[in-house]
């Protein structure tokens, strides 16, 4: 699915992502300010977080409950220089327990990567307007 949206719509985007992904690790791919983390803060509101949800660029993940007591993993490997330092704060851990996760710059751990996870696909096209790719 591709399509559109203007941040106004982030709602009905974050609605449409939790009723049609497949797995529970969405990877978001996307240039520095292309809106990951704030289709990030929208999905995790449409979970039921009611914590204040920030970007983990400096913790490297952050962690949530949902309404219904489930967990939210929020990476960010924006900072990671060695795939291997994924491995060393126990990522496998994180990746593997059925909970919510959520990764902004992927391609910094590909090598870790499930085949199965969800890819988000952020492309900025004006201070408003974003395309999303969900494969």
């Amino acid at each position: 699915m591709q399509t559109s949206y203007d941040l106004s719509d982030i709602e009905a985007i974050a609605d449409k992502i939790v009723t049609t992904v497949r797995s529970n690790v969405l990877l978001f791919y996307g240039e520095m300010g292309s809106g990951k983390t704030t289709l990030i803060k929208a999905i995790a509101k449409k979970l039921g977080v009611t914590d204040p949800i920030s970007s983990p660029t400096f913790s490297i993940v952050n962690e949530y409950v949902t309404g219904n007591d489930q967990l939210i993993y929020h990476f960010d490997f924006y900072r990671i220089t060695n795939q291997e330092e994924a491995l060393d704060m126990g990522f496998e851990e994180y990746i593997y327990n059925g909970d919510w996760i959520f990764i902004e710059w992927p391609d910094n751990i590909s090598k870790f990567l499930p085949k199965d996870a969800d890819i988000i696909k952020l492309e900025k096209q004006n201070a408003s307007k974003r395309v999303i790719s969900i494969n």
